[in-house]
């Protein structure tokens, strides 16, 4: 006999594959096992009857039920009285209930128009409303209520980790122009240049794509302005011998509209003048286009450089004026006004004052979806202080946008930085508003959404990991299982999602927080509650005790209800008369003879 590292073998067979033994009374089974008590079911999405359905998962023994109400139609079919019936048997019957609000973009992003604040305000009344109708299953409390943090919107395709390197992170990238909300698909491109030895091939990353479009994009927009200011000083330097002079007069104000008249050559160079002054016109009103559009959209340092080219601007232009004729209002000098446009041309020129028109989608995403739940969150606040429901921001299946752990937990920060702009400016402390913003506004982590990474080449190790970034921000936690391709929805343990690695990454928040399971293949299919199923993949505890017996040992467990030492070498009337086991019972206590139609406990009385 020769001892194997997985156990002993003898003859060709190992005894590990035989009996494998039982878990220690001592340590559960998981290192990070789930009790029972802090699970939960859905209710069905399909249906609006949430009393019958909360009814029918009771009889489970769940002591957590969400009531689902992801289809924006099944939602608002459930009459609000239901809400206040629900309330009632909860108080009843000791259970907590959660609310998932309906799925839907919260960004104002359709994926074929593209953006639009009108869709961004629709979904803020939206969510603001599902929080006010939530308050009715549990006034008294904190109900949690759970949103997507986008829907339906393409997402950039990152690299897994290993592939990543310091000059891309992206395999695919979507791009939204900040300011018409198109989306662009963005991938690496192979370009050859001459000029080399030899023509080789030179791969452009979608970071560096995107760069380059918003640098070109911007450079062509001031060209364009530059060649139609050419044009305009080409009038004005034909017409400089007559109107240099006019202008001399005009700065003492000594020429007046008649005088102006009658000078010679005039009226021959007012016609060019004017033409000239249209040009200027015309272009002036373009540099205040593209100047507003820099700074709306620029970074920070690049606003302060627009200050400074803005001042220098004002400097110039003031320093010679002239009196017009009509008005009798100094004006600048049209030739230096003209000098002076052309020195603030060539000055935003500068590649470093292009703005990020285009931008990654999940940053615009981010920014505008944070907009949505902060507002929502702070009207609710308002409304409900201390009794507010809690917004929960969960990450939809991986491959839509704002879908990573590190995508949630930017949403959720940018959220509760919204909510407390919002507090501040109606006289709450920064301090305070921070704290009711951590305490209203979390995460929702969705186990089965961010296994299907796996199909864009992401390993288990990598999937685990997101939970780390996740992790200080979670509230509420959402469990199914599935092989990461297709969004299912089976119990744990019936498909690959690393549970148990996961559970331990959210660590003491995520072992507090409460865990749904949403399970809606597993219904549609096999139409049984998948409770044991994910006990059972979990190693929880049967009983209350953090202690043996658990959840994957009760087949083990399972024993005859006719149990008991019966046989025909025992006395078998006497049995039969007083009873043996819990199944042959007296008659004086409902027991029944052989062909005896009924009991005291049951049926028909004993004849």
């Amino acid at each position: 006999m020769a001892e194997e590292k997985e156990g002993y073998k003898i003859g060709g067979y190992r005894i590990s594959d035989i009996y494998q033994g039982g878990y220690s009374t001592l340590a559960p089974p998981l290192e990070s096992y789930v009790t029972a008590g802090s699970l939960g079911m859905t209710t069905d999405p399909r249906s609006a009857n949430i009393i019958q359905e909360v009814s029918t998962k009771l009889s489970s023994g769940v002591k957590q039920i969400e009531i689902e109400g992801v289809s924006p139609e099944v939602f608002d079919s459930i009459p609000r009285q239901y809400f206040k019936e629900v309330n009632r048997m909860t108080k009843l019957t000791g259970i907590n209930v959660s609310l998932h609000g309906p799925v839907m973009d919260v960004s104002g992003i359709d994926p074929r128009s593209g953006f639009s604040e009108t869709n961004r305000e629709s979904a803020e009344r939206k969510v603001a409303e599902t929080l006010l109708r939530s308050h009715e299953l549990n006034p008294e409390g904190n109900i949690t209520v759970n949103f997507h943090s986008a829907e339906g919107i393409p997402g950039s395709q990152w690299l897994p980790p290993s592939e990543r390197t310091k000059e891309t992170k992206y395999k695919r990238m979507i791009a939204v122009n900040r300011e018409s909300g198109e989306l662009i698909p963005i991938e690496h491109e192979i370009l050859y240049y001459p000029g080399g030895e030899e023509v080789k091939p030179e791969t452009i990353t979608p970071e560096q794509r995107i760069d380059t479009h918003n640098r070109t994009k911007w450079d062509n927009q001031i060209s364009q302005l530059i060649f139609s200011k050419e044009r305009a000083d080409e009038i004005l330097e034909k017409q400089k011998p007559i109107l240099e002079p006019i202008f001399e007069e005009m700065r003492t104000g000594r020429i007046t509209k008649e005088s102006l008249e009658h000078h010679p050559g005039y009226q021959q160079a007012k016609r060019q003048y004017e033409d000239a002054e249209a040009y200027l016109h015309d272009l002036n009103l373009q540099i205040n286009s593209i100047f507003s559009k820099a700074y709306e959209f620029g970074t920070k340092e690049q606003k302060e450089k627009l200050r400074e080219i803005n001042n220098k601007f004002v400097e110039t232009i003031s320093k010679d004026t002239i009196i017009h004729p009509e008005t009798k209002k100094p004006m600048p000098n049209p030739y230096v006004y003209a000098e002076a446009m052309h020195d603030l041309l060539h000055d935003l020129k500068s590649p470093s004052i292009a703005p990020q028109m285009y931008d990654k989608i999940e940053n615009f995403a981010t920014e505008q979806s944070a907009k949505t739940f902060g507002n929502a969150a702070w009207q609710s606040y308002k409304q409900f202080k201390d009794k507010t429901p809690i917004l929960v921001i969960e990450n939809p299946p991986a491959g839509f946008a704002l879908s990573t752990g590190e995508d949630i937990k930017n949403i959720v920060e940018a959220s509760r930085k919204q909510f407390v702009q919002n507090a501040v400016k109606e006289g709450m402390s920064e301090k305070e508003a921070g704290r009711q913003a951590e305490k209203f506004i979390g995460a929702t982590w969705d186990v089965g959404h961010i296994n299907m990474l796996r199909k864009y080449g992401y390993t288990p190790e990598e999937i685990v990991k997101e939970a780390e970034k996740v992790a200080p921000l979670v509230k509420h936690v959402h469990l199914s299982d599935n092989f990461g391709f297709e969004h299912t929805e089976l119990p744990m343990g019936m498909g690959n999602v690393p549970l148990n690695e996961i559970m331990k990454n959210l660590g003491e928040k995520g072992f507090d927080a409460k865990k749904i399971i949403e399970a809606g293949a597993w219904w549609q299919h096999f139409r049984t509650p998948p409770l044991q199923e994910s006990l059972e993949a979990m190693g929880s505890p049967i009983y209350g005790m953090k202690m043996a017996p658990y959840w994957n040992q009760a087949p083990g467990l399972y024993q005859g209800y006719f149990s008991g030492m019966e046989g025909n070498w025992l006395p078998q009337t006497n049995y039969e008369t007083f009873g043996t086991t819990f199944s042959r019972l007296p008659k004086e206590l409902g027991g029944q003879m052989p062909g005896a139609q009924g009991s005291r406990m049951s049926g028909r009385p004993m004849e």
